[in-house]
């Protein structure tokens, strides 16, 4: 399974940036994929998480801001993050699980600025 992750960017506190996450290698239809994220200095955290039944819970941290979204015409993950805030900085990786492995993308470095 690969993941390609984009779509970071440098946003004003506010702002709105949309990452992608395009995965390959897999039965897009079995499986999930959430979203970390790490700040400098911090532990991975999750961010936003999908179940099989198509449920999205999302950390507290970013609930209400951030909707995350399935394309399965183009087998892409779609994390729309809104009123951003500086505390929002940090790489965003995009992960799922398959045959009881890991699988991360390369991360996407997003820097919001007060």
């Amino acid at each position: 399974v690969q993941l390609q992750a984009s779509g970071g960017g440098l946003v004003q506190a506010g702002g709105s940036l949309r990452l992608s996450c395009a995965a390959s290698g897999a039965v897009f239809g079995f499986i999930t994929i959430d979203w970390y994220r790490q700040a400098p200095g911090k532990e991975r955290e999750l961010v936003a998480t999908s179940t099989n039944a198509g449920r999205v819970n999302y950390s507290d941290s970013v609930k209400g801001r951030f909707t995350l979204s399935r394309d399965a015409v183009y087998r892409t993950v779609h994390l729309q993050m809104n009123s951003l805030k500086p505390e929002d900085t940090a790489i965003y990786y995009c992960h799922t699980v398959s045959h009881s492995r890991d699988f991360w993308g390369q991360g996407t470095l997003v820097t919001v600025s007060s």
